[in-house]
């Protein structure tokens, strides 16, 4: 029998109470709960996160928020009576109460004919792809800016680009998938290191932006620190010439070329990761 829910009165521009509750840290469910909110227009969640729910007690007290201010409940919850605890409450309230995982698990369980553990924050455990991270992340920061050249070909991915196309962030992203990243900035008149040359393992990866775009985020670069004032660095001719510079010599260099006009740090880390991808195929060929 299909639940009924309260019809909600939610108008464009107004907010909405939105609720997470997780039996561990919460990382799992406010990652899926942005990933649908961004598929929606106009609107303004205001998110209460509830983690560690892990106990009766504990659900009392997140079932009398939810009470106090209704809307939707999303849920990771592995405990069988906390989750009927949940529902039931929903329930009462003519909530909508959505277990994220339960879909996904149950399809792998079945095609995998086997039943989970249903283990909390197992994805969360130190093991050695825990550590493998935080390996990459340390080699982001380290690398960061064109440092330490002598050590890049112990990369997985180099990015190369002019300044404000999202090097740094990108490689932060990559390292907390595991990857080993490093950048180095493209700067007109200003030699690249010669070991790009001679890299084997690594592959190198230039990314470009669009002039009038990458004059945007220069100009909001300098009035955050406060350097406002007309410089080559956002002459919108002179950023023309330095893209058009970039793009030829990355295509001299016969190297895979990135346009992160349009693209979020995860859209071109996604990116970068396909043609890592291309890259380890091509060397086991």
């Amino acid at each position: 029998m299909e639940e009924q829910f309260s019809t909600s009165d939610y108008k464009q521009n107004q907010s909405f109470d939105f609720h997470l509750v997780s039996d561990s840290t919460g990382e799992t469910i406010h990652s899926v709960a942005r990933a649908c909110l961004v598929q929606f227009e106009d609107v303004e969640p205001v998110e209460h996160v509830w983690p560690m729910a892990r106990t009766k007690h504990a659900m009392k007290v997140v079932l009398e928020a939810i009470e106090a201010k209704p809307g939707p409940v999303m849920f990771t919850l592995v405990d069988e009576t906390l989750r009927e605890q949940l529902r039931d409450g929903c329930r009462r309230l003519k909530l909508p109460c959505i277990s994220v995982l339960d879909p996904v698990i149950a399809a792998l369980g079945q095609f995998l004919g086997a039943q989970p553990i249903h283990r909390i924050g197992g994805q969360h455990e130190m093991d050695a792809e825990y550590f493998h991270r935080i390996e990459a992340m340390d080699w982001a920061l380290a690398h960061d800016d064109g440092q330490r050249a002598e050590e890049y070909d112990n990369s997985d991915v180099i990015l190369v680009g002019v300044s404000r196309t999202s090097k740094t962030p990108t490689c932060l992203y990559l390292a907390n998938r595991g990857v080993r990243a490093v950048n180095v900035p493209f700067v007109p008149g200003i030699p690249l290191p010669k070991i790009l040359d001679e890299v084997k393992n690594a592959i190198v990866i230039g990314l470009t932006n669009d002039p009038k775009r990458l004059v945007e985020l220069r100009r909001a670069r300098l009035a955050i620190l406060k350097q406002e004032g007309e410089t080559p660095y956002i002459d919108l001719e002179e950023v023309k010439a330095e893209i058009t510079q970039a793009r030829r010599y990355f295509n001299k260099k016969n190297w895979p070329v990135i346009d992160v006009t349009r693209r979020s740090i995860e859209e071109t880390a996604a990116a970068v990761m396909a043609q890592l991808s291309r890259h380890e195929d091509n060397k086991i060929k």
